[in-house]
């Protein structure tokens, strides 16, 4: 009966081990999530490539704006040695001249292209604004998949150290039993090959671990520390699939993003037809000198108008025109297929939430199953009636339905939050995380004011 006291023992230890580890103070996903978003650079690098597409419309502006600038010069001129109308002598002679002027020029008509222009950068920024979210999502779901990943490992680890446990007392027993004539080689031999099998699987699973927890660490910044798999987010998984397709399709940042590339793209084939009409600008000039000798010679100024009607230009803006429409085209078709990913993704994670259900019922069900066979073959091995094979592979069975439950429930944690992703709503406004959501809005609305740059000159 020795192999059942070590047993015993082991799943001793193992209870002590849960009860200390959950006596300390639990990661949830929400606390992972919550360090990920601050510290993830993707999504910072996405904040950065949003600010900077909302430059562009700053930049776009710019073009039908005044450009004004001021000017301050001056020379020095000498002659010596040679005669000349001013200087009949010869001799040494220098004067200086400075000017200080204003100068103005201004587009006032350019057939609406940068209209056209401003247009497809705001469509732009708002795109890069959408590519935010949609990193956002990608980033706290590749957080919720390595989380569930060393957690599901970490389990896997601890199921296999017990198997070894259990394979080592079944080994023991088998030698008592073959000392005492009760036992023969072969129950030696298999409880052997076993206990080396279980102890492969084991390292394995450690392995496995390791790679888990670097992940985590990628992503999170920090060591996984005692994880907790609770939430309450499920609340956010509407009743039907056509409503969580319904919520994908109007609110996906994927989709939304789709659909002002879209409108960019409309507004560059617009740009470039603009290229075909007339433009029309004015300019002028202020300005005074005064030079020495001479005196100040008062101030002088210039208006002037251009208007320019292109003829031809090489074939470049009918090119342009063409490409402009075949970019408009590619956008269409990238937003239909955006359309189709999405919907997919809503059935596939939908589909994955009612499998994993399934399973986890399955599981809980050869989990108890197993448990009441294994106990009985190792009493009917106890009265001969079973061999130690027959309790190795009891062990087995348990163990493959053990480990099916640990991947089910992992499984489900994971298309819950697929799901979410998929509806576009695995967001850190949509989870209520304690963060400051990241944005570029703010700073598109800074870019936009007309005075800010004269201001910074002035200041």
């Amino acid at each position: 009966m020795g192999f059942r006291v070590k047993l015993v023992a082991s799943a001793l230890a193992l209870a002590l081990a849960a009860v200390s580890v959950g006596g300390a103070r639990a990661q949830s996903i929400s606390q992972a999530l919550t360090i990920a978003y601050d510290h993830a650079p993707d999504l910072q690098a996405a904040l950065l490539s949003a600010k900077a597409a909302a430059e562009n419309v700053a930049l776009a502006q710019a073009g039908m704006r005044p450009q004004i600038g001021a000017s301050l010069g001056g020379t020095y001129s000498w002659s010596a040695g040679q005669a000349s109308l001013g200087n009949p002598s010869g001799a040494f002679s220098d004067s200086q001249t400075y000017t200080a002027g204003l100068s103005y020029n201004q587009t006032i008509f350019d057939n609406y292209k940068t209209d056209a222009q401003v247009e497809a950068a705001r469509a732009g920024a708002e795109a890069a604004e959408y590519q935010i979210r949609n990193t956002e999502q990608n980033v706290l779901l590749a957080v919720v998949q390595a989380y569930m990943s060393v957690l599901s490992d970490r389990q896997l680890v601890a199921l296999r150290q017990e198997n070894i446990s259990f394979f080592q007392a079944q080994l023991q027993s088998a030698r008592d039993r073959l000392d005492v004539g009760e036992g023969t080689r072969i129950d030696v031999a298999q409880a052997e090959a076993r206990l080396a099998q279980g102890d492969a699987t084991y390292r394995a699973a450690v392995s496995s671990l390791e790679i888990s927890q670097a992940t985590f660490q990628r992503y999170v910044g920090a060591a996984p520390q005692n994880l907790d798999a609770s939430h309450n987010y499920a609340r956010l998984i509407p009743s039907s699939l056509q409503a969580a397709l319904s919520q994908a399709e109007t609110g996906h940042p994927a989709i939304l993003m789709s659909k002002a590339a879209i409108r960019a793209a409309q507004a560059g084939t617009d740009s470039a037809q603009a290229a075909f009409g007339p433009s029309a600008s004015v300019s002028g000039s202020i300005g005074t000198a005064y030079s020495n000798p001479g005196g100040a010679q008062g101030i002088s100024g210039k208006l002037g108008f251009t208007i320019t009607i292109p003829l031809y230009a090489g074939g470049a803006i009918g090119a342009s025109v063409r490409k402009a429409n075949i970019e408009q085209i590619k956008s269409e078709v990238d937003a239909m297929s955006s359309y189709d990913q999405i919907r997919e993704a809503v059935i596939s994670a939908w589909a994955g939430i009612q499998s994993a259900d399934a399973q986890i019922s399955a599981a809980n069900a050869a989990v108890s199953a197993g448990r009441t066979v294994l106990d009985g073959v190792i009493q009917e091995r106890d009265l001969g009636t079973r061999t130690t094979l027959d309790v190795l592979n009891a062990q087995a069975e348990l163990t493959t339905a053990r480990e099916g439950l640990i991947n089910a429930s992992t499984n489900k944690v994971i298309a819950t939050f697929s799901l979410l992703s998929a509806m576009g709503h695995l967001t850190a406004t949509d989870l209520g995380l304690a963060v400051e959501v990241k944005s570029a809005v703010r700073y598109n609305q800074v870019v936009e004011d007309v005075w800010q740059e004269l201001r910074t000159v002035a200041e």
